[in-house]
């Protein structure tokens, strides 16, 4: 279901959260549909947080991941919209992330949305079997221990992508709520995982 859908299909719902949770939740779901996506290279990004002024709890610099206020500045400070962050550092990114030819960077992505940071990631996928090998060498991985995956690259495979949604977040952001363990329907949590 599209966020469009939410606000057409289960507008009583809407309401509902609007009334109760947080007031913005339908108004802050129509911007975001019509919202022009921002779209930065990592590197850039580094570079707009490293100069905007603001001492971070986090510091950041090239070849660091991202945090949470990190990518919240962008989204919500910087480019006031949800912003795709793409191009990684290699050596914070998993070795199936394809490598670009800068030698340097990886095929990757996150979506931000204002409000809560990160919802979406993603990557195209390495299928180049040698290049595959030699990033796993770099990380220290036992190539025999991935056999069955350098298999699918060996044996036929096209260039692909794949992403992951952080659903909860997504929930979260659309009704409003602040905590996503408020959202998440079996939390786990520390001394708290009863089966």
């Amino acid at each position: 279901m599209s966020s469009k859908a939410v606000l057409e299909e289960r507008a009583d719902d809407m309401k509902f959260f609007a009334e109760r949770v947080d007031k913005d939740a339908v108004s802050r779901l129509e911007r975001f549909i019509e919202a022009d996506f921002a779209q930065v290279d990592y590197t850039d990004a580094v570079t707009i947080l490293e100069n905007c002024g603001r001492k971070f709890e986090n510091p950041v610099y090239w070849g660091v991941d991202l945090s949470s206020e990190h990518e919240r500045y962008l989204a919500e400070e910087h480019f006031k919209a949800p912003v795709v962050v793409k191009n990684y550092p290699k050596d914070i990114k998993a070795f199936y992330m394809r490598l670009n030819e800068d030698g340097k960077t990886v095929a990757a992505m996150d979506v931000l949305a204002p409000g809560i940071g990160e919802i979406i990631g993603g990557s195209q996928r390495e299928e180049r079997l040698d290049v595959l090998d030699e990033r796993m060498l770099e990380m220290g991985l036992n190539k025999e221990d991935y056999w069955w995956y350098r298999d699918l690259r060996r044996y036929g495979t096209v260039p692909h992508s794949g992403f992951g949604l952080g659903f909860e977040r997504l929930i979260a952001y659309v009704t409003g709520v602040q905590n996503v363990r408020d959202v998440i329907p079996f939390p786990r949590t520390p001394r708290n995982a009863s089966f």
